[in-house]
């Protein structure tokens, strides 16, 4: 089966050997994003502001995908402090709607750029 390769100047640029995404079939495999600005290529501030902008940052990747984050059927989430877990989830409450994909979070001892929380995702869109 065929991979197409997903990219958009709307999420950060790959910053070592992947891609943003990568389409087999109808399955979207969106790879990890950490709080990364697209534009400056810095890390935002504070956790909260990660988040946000991990969330967004996948967002970007699944609207240049064809899809978006309502098709998203699984999502794993990693921290650098598991105490952070409830903001994730007030944050998610904002991207996604019921019925909510599958996660896993998971804790770390460490992210690229000294990152303090990461997500990728996996997406199933129409054709």
């Amino acid at each position: 089966m065929a991979r197409t390769i997903i990219s958009t100047p709307h999420a950060p640029a790959a910053i070592g050997t992947y891609s943003q995404a990568v389409k087999v079939g109808n399955t979207v495999y969106l790879s990890g994003q950490i709080g990364l600005d697209p534009d400056s290529m810095q890390m935002v501030d504070g956790i909260d502001a990660q988040i946000v902008r991990v969330f967004d940052n996948l967002k970007a990747v699944a609207t240049a995908a064809g899809g978006s984050l309502a098709e998203v059927v699984k999502i794993n989430v990693f921290l650098t402090d598991l105490a952070h877990f409830g903001q994730v989830n007030e944050v998610m409450g904002r991207y996604f709607s019921e019925p909510f994909p599958a996660r896993a979070a998971v804790g770390v001892a460490s992210l690229p750029r000294a990152a303090l929380v990461e997500a990728d995702a996996v997406m199933v869109v129409d054709g």
